[in-house]
């Protein structure tokens, strides 16, 4: 009798261990998730949140009629065609009067923006008095002075500005002629060449109309598809036959609906490239399993005594589907849908096969203007070769991530306020 017992007492002490070991294997890949997460995190916040702010130099303008070539403010043709960028080389002249060679000056004038010139018509059109007078203004300073003014020591040095460029640049900080200000034109402007000139707002308004046409069309479509498979279809090999295709088609990878995209709704039906219909379209494709398939697992989840008991008073099939069965299961159907939809913000390669990858200055107005959406906007700047734009593009991962939580966080809160325990 002490042998078995000394026998189960090792047994124990052996299982024990193991499951210490195993409770320890958890713990350690919860540790590396979490180590790996937070750098990720602290790279692209490490690197992006330069972005949200910009320098500007502070500039004595002087609103000359003939500098600018403009003798009626109030004139439209006039204000569009003034020489602005003159305006602001004779500034910068006056304040470095040592600077008189040809080179100087062109080398001078690069401190500046090339939308400093568009500030100007814009202030010259809401002030018409200030023609002809000189005024103190805070002009947008060049992507390369940003950069210079923001990095450290050892950045400077690596700065591609000439050395005279930063004498220049360095006395205007000492003067106090710089200022940091926050870079609201990043969430109100669209793409541009110019890193200091470029922004984020068109590619929102684009994933906005993208992820509408989607929803519009991805959350019927699932929901009717997953009520009739579950409450009304029979049982036989063609409905498992939909099912099994259902399941495979939510692992497929992304770019295979790109390419379906391409050869259906562009090659056969003609559908206008770079447009949200037509990516709310491919991400309808995409997104439709996930919420077929949640949409089933909620339909499931409701008792069929409530079946039961609905048309034991004399409901029809019809009404008891849509009268208990589908307010009872909506909560988790809510919740799939905006998985779904956060997966689709998300996606990249279905769109660049759709032609989603144009260079879209302007904000799209509607959902048939061509536009492009948040996840190539990112492809495209760390694409670019331009130094600022690796700021930029973690910037904007930044505020991708932020709609993905937020997308995210909507899900669990609904699941958790509207869902019932039976």
């Amino acid at each position: 009798m002490s042998k078995t017992t000394e026998q189960v007492r090792k047994s124990l002490a052996r299982r024990y261990r193991a499951e210490r070991r195993f409770r320890a294997y958890g713990i350690i890949s919860i540790a590396i998730g979490l180590a790996a997460l937070a750098i990720l995190f602290t790279d692209i916040i490490g690197k992006g949140h330069s972005a949200f702010f910009e320098h500007y130099i502070k500039l004595d303008i002087a609103f000359d009629q003939q500098t600018l070539d403009i003798e009626d403010a109030r004139d439209p043709d006039q204000l569009n065609y003034g020489n602005y960028d003159g305006a602001v080389r004779e500034a910068l002249k006056a304040r470095f009067p040592e600077v008189t060679e040809r080179l100087q000056v062109r080398e001078l004038s690069a401190l500046m923006s090339i939308g400093a010139g568009y500030e100007l018509r814009d202030l010259l059109r809401e002030n018409p008095e200030w023609l002809g007078t000189t005024q103190t203004l805070w002009l947008l300073a060049d992507d390369d002075v940003d950069l210079f003014l923001k990095a450290g020591e050892k950045g400077r040095e690596n700065s591609r500005m000439t050395a005279e460029q930063k004498s220049w640049t360095m006395e205007l900080e000492r003067a106090g002629d710089t200022e940091r200000r926050f870079n609201a034109s990043f969430f109100s402007r669209g793409d541009s060449r110019e890193p200091e000139l470029a922004g984020i707002w068109s590619a929102a308004v684009g994933s906005f109309f993208t992820m509408l046409v989607t929803l519009c069309l991805s959350f019927p479509i699932g929901v009717a598809a997953a009520i009739y498979l579950e409450e009304f279809a029979p049982r036989n090999r063609f409905t498992d036959f939909i099912e099994v295709n259902i399941n495979n088609l939510a692992a497929v990878p992304s770019i295979i609906f790109g390419l379906l995209g391409l050869a259906i709704f562009i090659n056969l039906f003609g559908v206008p490239r770079s447009v949200p219909v037509l990516g709310g379209l491919v991400l309808t494709l995409m997104t439709l399993p996930t919420i077929i398939i949640t949409s089933r697992a909620s339909i499931k989840t409701v008792p069929p005594s409530i079946r039961e008991a609905a048309m034991g008073l004399g409901a029809s099939r019809m009404q008891v589907v849509l009268h208990h069965v589908l307010p009872l299961a909506l909560p988790g159907m809510l919740t799939g849908a905006i998985i779904g939809m956060a997966q689709a913000l998300g996606e990249t390669a279905p769109l660049l096969l759709i032609g989603m990858v144009a260079f879209i200055v302007d904000v799209p107005t509607g959902p048939l203007d061509a536009s492009t959406v948040l996840p190539v906007q990112i492809y495209l700047w760390a694409d670019s070769p331009e130094q600022s734009f690796v700021a930029m593009t973690s910037a904007a991962i930044m505020v991708l991530l932020a709609f993905l939580i937020a997308m995210n966080t909507l899900a669990v809160v609904l699941r958790k306020r509207l869902e019932r325990r039976w």
